[in-house]
């Protein structure tokens, strides 16, 4: 146990027990140890903290002092965690005392996968999650678009057929009629497929000689006219002939994203794919002061290694950057497709749909493209994270990632493949094998459980999803919602993750309850494997002397109500760097300050 005493935070429970050590966590123990060994020279200067909290249930995510009830703050850094006692020696005049009433404390969440400025997109847009049938979603956009003036584009997003009694895809007929002026693009829930009216269509000229794009599915009638839907690289098609959001709808999207996200408790996001002019924003904003949020920004796919796109790509240019702007932003990692998404078929496939026997999905990039990317990456130093849904795209990305590491074979690279949702059960090993971390999102598969075992058959579903038999390999799982494909709430997340059931607690027991996490799985993989998988140990993740002082207080024990309780659970306030970014207490749970 003393071993497990040493490597504090980062050693997972499993290994506690058994005395099992994460070859990647060793690697790193000598950094991790340094961290910690923050606390005795700050608390041996006895300075006064500018916060201090006590009288709390505190989960540390720090094996040192997993739980304490005060937690002192100076500089915008923890410098103490422990007993209230000892928190307040630390207290000056000038000190911010909150007494927590016992409410439950947690490191702050980090979504490990999410789309910042789609959401702040999606909040100005008609939402369509939940629809049940395709006529509520045309009664959605018409409620949505009674200001909306003749000829402006109508956007929205959120339908899934598969929530719908006729599960096929809609047709563009119904929209059509009920919009005939009015361009309508209304993109599918998991952003792999869109849906657009008559007048959208004719717009962005498409018609029956439109031929598909590699890695897109124009979906057709009989005549070969567009139908309406079209998937994955045919989204362009359409969306190319849609205004462009300007740089100030950019920053108000954004601003509405992080209010967003910081209510439901995150203060982290690891943003999986923007472009250069976006994340120009979100420097702009962060530059002056104005960005309550921790971003792990992925450049979104920069084109082909060498060419003039990618040349003129200044992040590309300036090589990985970390802890920008007091640690708001961090520019280091490359966001790729492998394939497309389970909902719309497009998931690739090593053999064909069960649903759809004459499809095995989509290849959106080549084999070639994303490993001339990880190679490139190996040698600047940056981090490659690829998108991949489908057994046959996950292997596609694990070979591409294996070849270009034996050309430049590199420890620590942390590259990454983003869903892992279908595995061969030959390539799970794997990603441990070759250092690659399955970056997964718990509720996406609460939404797909009522559908997925008849894309893939009963012998395929035991490979997906299956976050257990990855975490018994020993690799992380870090965790997301993927939204605005899964709402932002962070609670989802972890009720998915240790129950596998949807909000109802549906199905009882769980859907293949075989490969649940454990509470405090569920909890590292929202604070410090997001954190491990965006090389940010050392700052972020727990609440640990030297790091950022970001964490979470909830009117709930998520790690002891039953599980029947952990959706009642609110956010009473959200803290970055010591600083209270979000207050959601009513006034009866209001926290006293001094």
């Amino acid at each position: 146990m003393r071993a497990c005493r040493e490597k504090r935070q980062h050693c997972k429970p499993c290994a506690c027990a058994t005395g099992a050590a994460n070859s990647a966590v060793m690697k790193h123990l000598t950094k991790y140890i340094a961290v910690a060994a923050l606390a005795p020279a700050v608390l041996g200067a006895q300075s006064t903290a500018d916060l201090v909290l006590t009288n709390g249930h505190i989960y540390t995510v720090d094996n040192a002092r997993p739980v304490v009830s005060a937690v002192a703050v100076r500089g915008g850094r923890i410098v103490f965690v422990g007993s209230d006692a000892e928190a307040r020696v630390l207290a000056g005049p000038a000190t911010t005392m909150i007494d927590l009433h016992g409410s439950t404390v947690i490191p702050g969440f980090t979504d490990a996968h999410a789309h910042l400025l789609g959401l702040g997109a999606a909040l100005q847009r008609v939402n369509l999650a939940g629809s049940t049938s395709y006529e509520e979603v045309i009664s959605r956009v018409q409620a949505f678009a009674k200001t909306v003036r003749p000829g402006q584009w109508i956007l929205g997003r959120g339908w899934d057929q598969n929530r719908w009694a006729n599960k096929e895809f809609p047709t563009q007929d119904a929209l059509s009629r009920a919009f005939p002026n009015n361009p309508v693009v209304l993109t599918r829930i998991d952003g792999h497929a869109l849906l657009a009216n008559a007048r959208a269509i004719q717009l962005a000229r498409v018609g029956p000689a439109t031929a598909d794009p590699a890695g897109g599915r124009v979906i057709r009638t009989s005549t070969g006219a567009p139908a309406g839907v079209f998937v994955d690289n045919a989204e362009s098609l359409v969306t190319r002939a849609i205004p462009s959001a300007t740089r100030a709808d950019k920053r108000q999207q954004t601003l509405a994203a992080i209010a967003e996200s910081n209510r439901w408790g995150l203060t982290g996001v690891h943003d999986a794919g923007e472009d250069v002019e976006t994340i120009s924003v979100f420097e702009e904003l962060a530059r002056a002061g104005n960005y309550n949020l921790r971003n792990y920004v992925m450049l979104s796919d920069p084109g082909e290694p060498g060419s003039a796109a990618a040349q003129r790509n200044p992040y590309i240019q300036k090589g990985p950057q970390s802890a920008l702007y007091d640690g708001h932003l961090w520019i280091r990692a490359i966001k790729l497709y492998a394939d497309g998404a389970l909902g719309s078929r497009g998931a690739a496939l090593l053999a064909p749909y069960s649903d759809e026997p004459t499809n095995s999905g989509l290849l959106v990039s080549t084999p070639e493209h994303i490993r001339s990317w990880a190679e490139l990456a190996l040698q600047r130093g940056f981090q490659v994270n690829v998108h991949a849904i489908g057994d046959r795209g996950n292997r596609i990305v694990l070979d591409a990632f294996d070849a270009a590491l034996r050309r430049f074979p590199k420890a620590d690279h942390r590259f990454r493949i983003e869903h892992a949702q279908v595995l061969s059960p030959s390539d799970i090993p794997r990603f441990a094998q070759l250092g690659v971390i399955p970056s997964m999102q718990a509720t996406h598969q609460t939404s797909d459980m009522r559908w997925a075992e008849a894309r893939v058959g009963p012998e395929r579903i035991r490979g997906a999803y299956a976050w257990r038999s990855l975490l018994n390999t020993g690799v992380i799982v870090p965790n997301g919602t993927d939204f605005p494909v899964e709402e932002v709430n962070p609670l989802l997340t972890f009720h998915a993750a240790v129950t596998r059931q949807d909000p109802t607690n549906w199905p009882a027991g769980g859907w293949f309850p075989e490969q649940k996490m454990t509470r405090e799985e569920a909890l590292q993989s929202m604070t410090i494997w997001p954190a491990y998988a965006g090389f940010q140990e050392s700052v972020l993740g727990s609440l640990t002397p030297g790091k950022y002082a970001d964490f979470v207080v909830l009117d709930h024990d998520i790690m002891r109500v039953p599980d029947t309780e952990i959706l009642n659970t609110r956010v009473l306030s959200t803290w970055i760097g010591g600083k209270r970014v979000y207050d959601g207490a009513g006034a009866a749970h209001r926290l006293p300050v001094r």
